[in-house]
C-alpha cells in the first residue's frame, strides 16, 4: 500500500499511543471556544482522527471478524472522519469498508468523493470512491449496482487476505445483504463491534460533547426568559434551533416542547399549543456539536406552581440524584436501574410500557450509544461503566392532578473516581419562568 505523509488514518502505521485517551481529570471539564487559537490547547483532531480508527481497529481484531462495512453514517464518521450534509442521514446512500491493514475506503455521494480527496488528507486519495447503492430502494435492485458495489467490496476483501474471516455489517437494505452473501461473504453483526468502539471517548470528545452540552446550557437561559403566556410550543422550538445554528451546531436533531396538559402521558414531540399561566413544561434538546450529540432535558412552570406540580419535580430530582451517586468505574448498570421506581409505581403494567421514562443512554455521535440504562434491559442484562463513558440519566415523574410531569435529565463523564455532571443550567429547584 501507498504511503502518505502526515496523519493518514492507515492502520498498519496506527500505534499504541493512539489508543490513550489523554484524560486530563482537574477541578473541572473545559468547555473551550469554538475558534482554533495559538495560545490554548483545545480539541487535537488529528489525535481525535487516529483514537477512534485505533479504537476500531481493537474492537475488530476482538471480535474474531476480519472486516467492517459500514452504513451507518454515524460508524463512518467514526472510521472515517468524513461527512457531508444532515439530508443524508436517513438515505443509506453512502458506505465505508475497513479491511485488514489497509487504510478506510468510502464511496460518497458523487463529487463528495473529490472533496474528500482534495480536504481530507488523512485519508488515501485512492480510497475516496464515488458510489452509491440502493438509497432506501428508490433505485430498484434490479438495477445491478447493489450486485456491482458487492462484487467491488468482495475483491478488496480477499486482496486483503480477508475473504475466509466474517464481514462485520452494521446495517443495509435487505438486497445488499443478499449481494453480499451472493460473493460468498459471510454476514455478522458489525453494529456491536462498532458500539464497542465507540463506548470510551477520549479527551478530546469529551470536550466535544462538554462544548455542545454549552450551547444547550445558553438556550435554557432563552427559553426561561422568554416562556410565558401567549408563546406556543413551537415557537420555542424556533427560537431554540435559530439559537444553535447560530452558536454553531450542526445538526437540531429534534426538540421537544410539551406543556400543560400534554404532560402526561409524555408524547415526545411538540405542537401549537399556546403556553399557559400555571403550566408546567419540559423540554428536550437534541443537537450535535461537530458530530457530538445532546440529550438534554429541563422543567419550568409558568408563572407559578402548584404543590402538586413541586412534589413530582422534587421525586424526579430525588430519582435522578440518586442514579448519579451510583455512577463511578465498575458499577453495573442494574445497580443503577435499580434506584428507579418500578413501572407498577408510575401507573404502567410492564416495564416496557414505561421504557424511557427513567433512562440512561451514552452519548457520542450518535444519541443513543452504550450503556443504556433502564428497568427494562439492564436487570437482567446489566453492563458495566466504565471510564471514559458519557451518557444521559433521565427521570420523569407523573403530578397527582393528572396532567402534569416533571421531566429532568443530566449528562455525565464517567471519570476514575466517579462522574462529572456537563448539563449546568439549574434544576436542583423547579424553575418559574417569568414568576407572577
Amino acid at each position: 500500500m501507498s504511503e502518505r505523509p502526515g496523519n493518514a488514518l492507515m492502520p498498519n502505521l496506527l500505534t499504541p499511543m493512539d489508543l490513550e485517551p489523554n484524560w486530563e481529570w482537574r477541578d473541572k471539564l473545559p468547555a473551550h471556544g469554538h475558534m482554533s487559537v495559538d495560545f490554548e490547547r483545545r480539541i487535537d483532531h488529528d489525535r481525535l482522527r487516529r483514537y477512534r480508527l485505533a479504537r476500531t481497529e481493537q474492537a475488530l481484531k476482538a471480535s474474531g471478524a476480519g472486516t467492517l462495512l459500514l452504513f451507518d453514517v454515524n460508524n463512518i464518521r467514526y472510521v472515517s472522519a468524513t461527512k457531508i450534509g444532515e439530508w443524508e442521514r436517513d438515505k443509506m446512500c453512502r458506505f465505508c469498508l475497513l479491511t485488514g491493514d489497509e487504510s478506510p475506503y468510502v464511496w460518497d455521494f458523487g463529487s463528495a468523493a473529490q472533496h474528500h480527496k482534495r480536504h481530507s488528507d488523512w485519508l488515501e486519495p485512492s480510497h475516496c470512491l464515488a458510489g452509491v447503492v440502493g438509497m432506501r430502494g428508490t433505485i430498484p435492485p434490479e438495477f445491478g449496482l447493489m450486485q456491482k458495489y458487492a462484487k467491488q467490496i468482495a475483491g478488496l476483501i480477499r486482496d486483503a487476505g480477508m475473504g475466509d474471516m466474517p464481514v462485520g455489517v452494521d446495517y443495509a437494505e435487505t438486497a445488499m445483504f443478499h449481494a453480499l452473501k451472493e460473493e460468498g461473504l459471510n454476514i455478522v453483526d458489525g453494529q456491536q463491534i462498532m458500539l464497542s468502539a465507540r463506548e470510551i471517548k477520549n479527551w478530546d470528545e469529551i470536550q466535544l460533547l462538554t462544548q455542545a452540552a454549552a450551547m444547550v446550557d445558553g438556550v435554557y437561559h432563552m427559553i426561561y426568559e422568554e416562556l410565558k403566556p401567549g408563546v406556543r410550543e413551537n415557537d420555542i422550538v424556533a427560537l431554540s434551533n435559530k439559537m444553535l445554528y447560530e452558536m454553531g451546531s450542526d445538526d437540531v436533531e429534534a426538540i421537544n416542547a410539551i406543556s400543560g396538559e400534554r404532560c402526561n402521558p409524555h408524547p415526545h414531540n411538540f405542537t401549537d399549543r399556546l403556553i399557559r399561566p400555571g403550566d408546567q413544561a419540559f423540554f428536550d434538546i437534541l443537537q450535535s456539536y461537530q458530530g457530538y450529540r445532546t440529550c438534554y432535558y429541563r422543567t419550568f412552570n409558568v408563572g407559578r406552581a402548584t404543590p402538586s406540580q413541586n412534589d413530582a419535580y422534587v421525586k424526579a430530582r430525588e430519582w435522578i440524584d440518586a442514579s448519579i451517586a451510583m455512577i463511578k468505574p465498575g458499577v453495573s448498570t442494574d445497580k443503577v436501574a435499580a434506584v428507579w421506581p418500578t413501572a407498577q409505581e408510575l401507573g404502567f403494567e410492564t416495564e416496557d410500557q414505561a421504557f424511557g421514562l427513567q433512562f440512561g443512554h451514552g452519548l457520542g455521535l450518535a444519541l443513543h450509544e452504550r450503556p443504556i440504562i433502564s428497568r427494562a434491559v439492564s436487570m437482567d442484562h446489566p453492563m458495566e461503566i466504565k471510564t471514559g463513558m458519557v451518557f444521559a440519566l433521565e427521570t420523569y415523574c407523573p403530578a397527582t392532578d393528572g396532567y402534569s410531569a416533571a421531566r429532568i435529565e443530566e449528562e455525565v463523564v464517567v471519570t476514575e473516581t466517579g462522574c462529572e455532571v456537563i448539563s449546568l443550567f439549574p434544576a436542583e429547584e423547579l424553575p418559574i419562568a417569568n414568576r407572577y
